[in-house]
């Protein structure tokens, strides 16, 4: 098997594994008891924050534990919505943001905000002075994600930040695709609010973190216990954020040189594409894009097809992002940034780990140059 879908999820490596089994069996105390064997969950739940917190510059009392990516993302534009809606009712996102943002921005207008979606240019990159020329008094929040889940493609965040702090208005960012891939300091960039998923890098499903800053008034999401200083009731998932430290700690231990391998089979991978396969578009931006992120369109082809014959192959790839699979609606990412309904539905994406090998990136385009010349064959073409 080749496995180039890691933009859904990655492999959970052993070493986290490892750190969590304990917690399943050994230390399965609930935080909450005033008894030793809860302490050591407690604990567990300290550390993480702590560690998390380094990577981003934050103090550990900033970090909220999720059930992943989704549920920040909710929780951050709901909590500012609820909170600020005296002081106005206008939100700020981008038309390339994932559904957990745009769906959440979609209910909330129908509970009175008004929303202004931002357009990408051909590459995927917002436009800073439609950003600025959007702020009207009532705007409260801009949410404009680090790196696009599908194209790969990175936002100039530090300079949305500046604007959001020049302005007064909190700034989310989903940074879901980014977080474990890239450096990220959120007093830096002044991010207020920042989603994150631990399945995205080596960790394990159902467990992630809301960076809050201490100055951004956010409600509760879950209401009930006191878990998450009163904001995040439930009982916490202590073997899923142990998990999500030791993932945590491995990115940043292995950052750099995983990156420097991603970027050099990337970028393999898209010359020989587009070498070997005519009428092949690269999406998203050549050069500021995620490390593993590779999404072509081909023309005559429609994606599913293709997919389905590379995993006769073995290749596991996809066409966008995972929470849209079996959705036969074209990617309102692609057609955001300009392609055609029939080129976005042609959209393959590969997201690469540094697990992969450039003898694998061979195989993948011997397959892919037969595959669409087949699809191709088969429509006349």
């Amino acid at each position: 098997m080749i496995y180039l879908d890691n933009a859904a999820t990655t492999r959970t490596v052993p070493e986290v594994v490892d750190a969590m089994l304990p917690y399943f069996t050994e230390y399965y105390g609930n935080a909450g008891g005033i008894y030793g064997l809860g302490n050591k969950s407690k604990k567990a739940v300290i550390d993480a924050k702590e560690t998390i917190a380094a990577t981003l510059g934050a103090e550990p009392n900033e970090i909220y534990f999720t059930a992943g990516g989704t549920e920040s993302d909710n929780w951050a534009i709901k909590a500012v919505y609820e909170a600020y809606r005296d002081k106005g009712k206008h939100i700020i996102t981008s038309k390339i943001e994932h559904h957990a943002v745009l769906h959440t921005c979609e209910y909330l207008s129908k509970q009175g905000a008004e929303v202004t979606y931002l357009d990408a240019d051909a590459d995927g990159v917002i436009d800073l002075e439609q950003l600025k020329k959007a702020i009207r008094p009532d705007t409260i929040l801009i949410s404009v994600m680090y790196a696009n889940n599908e194209i790969g493609t990175i936002q100039p965040v530090r300079e949305i930040g500046a604007i959001a702090a020049e302005q007064g208005i909190l700034f989310h960012t989903d940074a879901v695709q980014a977080y474990g891939q890239l450096p990220i300091d959120v007093a830096e960039c002044h991010i207020d609010m920042l989603s994150a998923s631990g399945h995205k890098f080596n960790g394990p499903k159902g467990v992630g973190f809301l960076y809050i800053s201490k100055k951004a008034k956010a409600h509760s999401l879950i209401h009930g216990g006191q878990q998450e200083r009163g904001r995040r009731a439930g009982t916490e998932n202590i073997p899923g954020i142990v998990g999500l430290e030791a993932a945590v700690k491995r990115a940043y231990r292995v950052m750099e040189e995983k990156t420097g391998r991603e970027k050099e089979l990337r970028d393999y991978l898209i010359s020989q594409i587009e070498q070997e396969i005519s009428g092949a578009r690269l999406n998203g931006h050549r050069t500021k894009r995620l490390p593993g992120n590779v999404n072509f369109s081909f023309e005559s082809v429609e994606s599913e097809s293709a997919l389905i014959m590379l995993d006769m192959q073995g290749i596991c790839a996809s066409g966008g992002s995972a929470c849209t699979t079996g959705s036969i609606d074209p990617s309102h990412v692609l057609l955001a940034i300009g392609a055609s309904p029939e080129t976005a539905r042609g959209a393959l994406r590969m997201t690469l780990s540094e697990e992969n090998t450039k003898e694998e990136m061979d195989i993948v385009v011997e397959e892919l140059k037969r595959i669409v010349g087949k699809i191709r064959e088969m429509r006349g073409i």
